[in-house]
């Protein structure tokens, strides 16, 4: 049986972008929005993502430059920024705020997006971002398999870290301290760089990481 037209209406009231007279693939997802539209693909419906303010966008540059060197110095594979969609299904998409993919499984990377699950997803959470938005973005990553999922919580200032183990997850709460990847091998982060207002230059750090003298 062929497939019905797809239809699309502007959604203004609601989270959703559009709505359609069926739900929206994947596939269809990528042809119709760029790297210039916040939204994601949930349960064949297009979602917006709530706008980053000023301090997301601060910390998620520090974090991104930090972990692209240290990747890129030590040849690990590849990090990727806020947005390249992330395949979750037929009728499922996210754009994680960064991700990891060793440099092994570089062919799940497609021009478009990657299609497989990534072996590291951070994400910031952003003041009034529903828990509930949160957690499904959790539960989507984990039913993927992406290795170490990082939610970044800089109002709680708390970082919580979901480690698969076998065929279940573990999570981690880090409030202070040292975090050592184990999906990044020799990464390490001081948890309270992430909200300190005096966090280390990303230069400073990347330094320390490589073993460099500056």
């Amino acid at each position: 049986m062929a497939k019905s037209a797809l239809t699309l209406h502007p959604e203004t009231e609601t989270q959703e972008v559009l709505t359609a007279n069926r739900p929206i693939t994947f596939e269809e997802f990528l042809r119709l929005f760029n790297e210039d539209d916040e939204v994601e693909l949930v349960k064949g419906r297009v979602v917006s993502r709530m706008a980053a303010k000023t301090p997301h966008e601060d910390l998620f540059g520090w974090l991104y430059f930090v972990l692209r060197g240290y990747v890129v110095a030590r040849d690990l594979g590849f990090v990727l920024g806020s947005r390249t969609p992330v395949k979750i299904d037929g009728y499922n998409g996210r754009l994680p705020d960064i991700v990891f993919v060793r440099k092994e499984r570089q062919h799940i990377i497609t021009e478009d997006a990657i299609v497989e699950a990534p072996d590291l997803v951070i994400e910031i959470r952003s003041p009034g971002e529903r828990r509930s938005w949160v957690i499904g973005l959790i539960a989507d990553y984990m039913r993927i398999g992406v290795k170490e999922i990082w939610v970044v919580d800089p109002q709680e200032r708390v970082l919580r870290v979901f480690v698969i183990e076998g065929d279940r997850y573990r999570e981690l709460t880090v409030k202070k301290g040292v975090f050592r990847s184990q999906v990044v091998d020799g990464f390490w982060i001081k948890v309270d760089w992430l909200w300190s207002p005096k966090r280390p230059k990303e230069h400073q750090v990347l330094a320390k990481l490589l073993g460099w003298e500056i």
